[in-house]
């Protein structure tokens, strides 16, 4: 732009311009106007993103516990190594239900003692059993861990068998005792 154009454009706006003062406490009030309006703002922003945050939690939940329960599922058993390993598996859950059955049928007053603390020593081994399938998932069929399974399922053999060898020897020496008794 020239010079005469910006003269010119002075000359046409002149009386024109605003050249009052403003009251007193007019700059006071104009920057408590800002922040009331700033801090709604920021409210209106805060409520706005609260549906979304609570939506996004939500949504995490729900693929954490779905990822969660893919992971659980994909731990395997003997049974998922070989046909072999199938047949071994089978044979010893059959043995454990039936050493578990033959306790139960002995359950009475002076065998209880016996039988629960062998069902917490076979529920400890159950345990172990379940850290053993996710590790058999883990190590790639690794022998140690296939080895360490059927051990845990002969150790449970084991317990019922001795639980019940236990429980034997009690009414013996409680039938003995109560011979004795009888004939003296």
């Amino acid at each position: 732009m020239s010079k005469n154009k910006i003269d010119n454009l002075f000359k046409s706006l002149e009386n024109k311009f605003d050249t009052e003062n403003p009251d007193l406490g007019h700059q006071e009030r104009f920057f408590q106007k800002l922040k009331t309006q700033d801090s709604s703002l920021n409210k209106k922003k805060k409520n706005l993103w609260k549906p979304f945050i609570g939506i996004a939690a939500s949504v995490t939940l729900i693929i954490t516990l779905f990822i969660g329960s893919l992971q659980q599922n994909e731990s395997r058993d003997l049974a998922s190594v070989s046909p072999k390993m199938e047949e071994t598996q089978n044979f010893f859950t059959s043995a454990i239900n039936e050493e578990l059955n033959k306790l139960k049928e002995e359950a009475s007053p002076i065998a209880q003692n016996l039988i629960n603390d062998a069902l917490k020593q076979i529920k400890i081994l159950e345990n172990d059993y379940t850290k053993l399938k996710v590790d058999l998932t883990n190590s790639g069929d690794d022998s140690r861990v296939i080895y360490a399974m059927i051990s845990n399922f002969q150790n449970r053999i084991d317990i019922l068998k001795n639980t019940l060898n236990q429980i034997e020897i009690v009414k013996q020496l409680k039938n003995s005792s109560h011979d004795t008794s009888t004939t003296i």
